[in-house]
Formats: structure tokens, sequence, C-alpha cells
């Protein structure tokens, strides 16, 4: 497991009851790391990061992930564990896309999309990102950016909605595309959806050092991109990401609380993340 991109899901408080959740639903789940704030956890081979960063941002389908099962039991068995205490989206059925598949929202409000068939047998989870209201028509220019900025990155097959289908025609009916290694989904959906990309769930980028922060920063927030604080920003089309040197956990993880604390000073006062500053504040510097 080295994912460079993975996802990061916003609690209140419930990252831990989360993360103890998916480890028990998928295969070799397992804890990676827990500070009380933040709780590291892979699933199915997959890295993700659980923040507790209190009431401000919700959890939407706007950002969802879908599940390829390769047997019935199997999807039943995922399905029951996550729709409990959670919210039926579509309920499970047959539909033109897949032989068995259904949305559900789990209890702490992360969005899954269990099916069988398809073309994403291959992979175990799969981000999808779903273009609504303004941003409606734009999962195409989206994927243009993303290819063009990751280093390994390619389109798999696009499929749009052709005319008398329930979208504009044109539009991205589904989309996959490989970044990293990892593949991804997007769509658009004019509908009158109550929801849209927001910091809720934000995407982490593992950085070598300050010059791949640099090139992550400028080509994100660029034409209508923003900056944000201790390393997030927004990209063109509202998706949150957050660029993250691999200096700043291994800093913030020194048994030494008083350099740890020192480097979590430093970085709670930046925008984008200066490795020299961060490493500065763990020296006990200021000059």
């Amino acid at each position: 497991m080295n994912n460079k991109i993975y996802p990061c899901l916003w609690f209140d408080g419930k990252g831990k009851e989360a993360a103890d959740l998916y480890c028990e639903v998928f295969s070799n789940g397992r804890m990676l790391a827990d500070t009380g704030m933040v709780q590291l956890f892979e699933i199915a081979g997959k890295k993700f990061m659980a923040l507790n960063g209190g009431p401000y941002f919700k959890l939407n389908p706007s950002i969802s992930f879908f599940l390829p099962c390769q047997t019935k039991e199997e999807l039943e068995e995922k399905w029951n564990q996550l729709c409990e205490g959670g919210m039926v989206m579509m309920p499970l059925n047959k539909y033109p896309w897949s032989e068995y598949y259904g949305w559900c929202q789990d209890r702490f409000g992360v969005n899954w999309q269990l099916m069988m068939g398809g073309t994403m047998d291959e992979e175990s989870i799969v981000p999808c990102l779903m273009f609504t209201g303004e941003k409606s028509g734009k999962a195409e220019q989206a994927i243009e950016l993303y290819i063009s900025v990751f280093k390994d990155a390619s389109v798999k097959a696009l499929h749009r909605y052709e005319e008398n289908e329930p979208d504009v025609t044109g539009y991205i009916k589904h989309g996959q595309f490989w970044l990293e290694g990892q593949l991804f989904t997007a769509m658009d959906s004019s509908g009158p959806h109550p929801f849209g990309f927001n910091e809720g769930l934000s995407f982490v980028v593992d950085c070598d050092g300050q010059e791949e922060v640099d090139y992550y920063w400028n080509h994100l927030t660029a034409n209508g991109g923003a900056e944000s604080r201790c390393g997030w920003l927004k990209d063109p089309f509202g998706i949150s990401w957050q660029i993250v040197p691999k200096q700043l956990p291994q800093l913030m993880s020194d048994p030494d609380k008083e350099k740890a604390g020192r480097v979590m000073q430093a970085m709670l006062k930046m925008n984008k993340i200066i490795v020299a500053d961060l490493q500065v504040a763990y020296e006990g510097s200021n000059q």
C-alpha cells in the first residue's frame, strides 16, 4: 500500500468510530496511526484519513466511493453493514449499468455505491466525483486538469449522455481516469441536487519535498483555484486537496512533544507548507 493520493474524511469527533467500522467491513482493514484528531487506516489495500475537525463541514454525496463486488453474497454483507443506521439512496436492484447495484449513505455520512458487473472489477474502492449545480457539465474539464497535473495519469473511458437520455447531451455520464495508480470516476448531473463539493471530503497528496509541494500547489490553485490554510486548497472546480510534504507527519510524530508542538504551531500559520520553516520550528529557532 503506497497511495500517493488518498481521501480524507471530515468528522465531528466520530473519526475513530468510523475507521473502526470500515476496518471491520473491508478485507485486511487495519489502523495505521491514531493521534486522537487524526486516524490513518487501510482498507482493501487503500489508505484513508479520518479527521476530527469539528462541526464545520459535512460529508455529502458529491463524492462517493464505488465498491465493485465479485459475488452477491459479498455485496449484501457489505451493504447490510454500511446501511445500518444510515440511509438508502438507491435500493439494491438491477440497473442498466450493473446487474446488482445499490447506493447508501452510512451513519457517519460517507456515501458508498456497491455494484456487481461493469468495468471496475479489478479495483476495490474507487472515488466518484459528481459535478452538480454550477459545476455541472465540468467533469470533462476537471479530468483534463487532473490528467495534465499528475505525472502518472491517463483517461480510461469517457461515456457521454446521448440525445433522449436523462441529462444534457454531451455531459459525462460516466468517466474513468487513473491518477498515480488510483482509479477515479467522474460524472455530471444537472438535476436539482442540494449538495456540492466541500471540505468534508478532500484528497491528500503525499509530496517528496518542497519542489513537489510547489508544483501541485501552483497547478491546482491556478485558473480559479483558491488557497486555504495548513496545506489545504480548492481547485477551480471546488474540490479540496491537501498538499502535504512527507516531512510534516515525520516531524509532528516526534516523541519529543515540545518539538512536535512547535512544528504544529508553525504549520497552523501557513497556507502552502514550507518545509524549511517546519525544520526551523522543529529545531527550536525562530530566527
